[in-house]
């Protein structure tokens, strides 16, 4: 049982930093463009417009995908509770891999709005 709690725990930081790290890039955004944290890709830091726009369309998105992944993610493994470990393992690894494909699947989607919203130079489109 010991083994199913700690995959419990580990099978919800991805959708638990993706909630939590969805309403902080929302809400209080890195001020200044870095190299460290953020949303850092070359289209979003462009200017401190783009930076702004990435960041809140970021947090949106994460937002709403992180909170339904995190009861999804929880629902998904109640049925493996008194399995062995290798189910758990083998659920645990399918689990986290969906959740990543989520997690990176984010990144089309700011993309687009930023390539929508601003041209190739960071100017925002008329």
């Amino acid at each position: 049982m010991g083994f199913f709690i700690a995959m419990f725990l580990c099978n919800l930081l991805i959708p638990l930093i993706m909630l939590i790290g969805g309403l902080v890039m929302k809400c209080r955004p890195p001020e200044n463009i870095n190299h460290l944290m953020g949303y850092r890709t070359a289209r979003s830091m462009k200017n401190a417009e783009t930076w702004a726009f990435a960041h809140h369309l970021c947090g949106k998105i994460w937002t709403l995908c992180g909170a339904p992944l995190t009861a999804l993610s929880a629902l998904v493994q109640i049925p493996f509770a008194h399995a062995g470990e290798d189910a758990v393992s083998t659920m645990t690894l399918l689990l986290e891999g969906v959740q990543l494909v989520i997690l990176i699947g984010t990144i089309p989607f700011v993309e687009h709005g930023l390539k929508r919203n601003f041209d190739d130079a960071g100017n925002r489109r008329s």
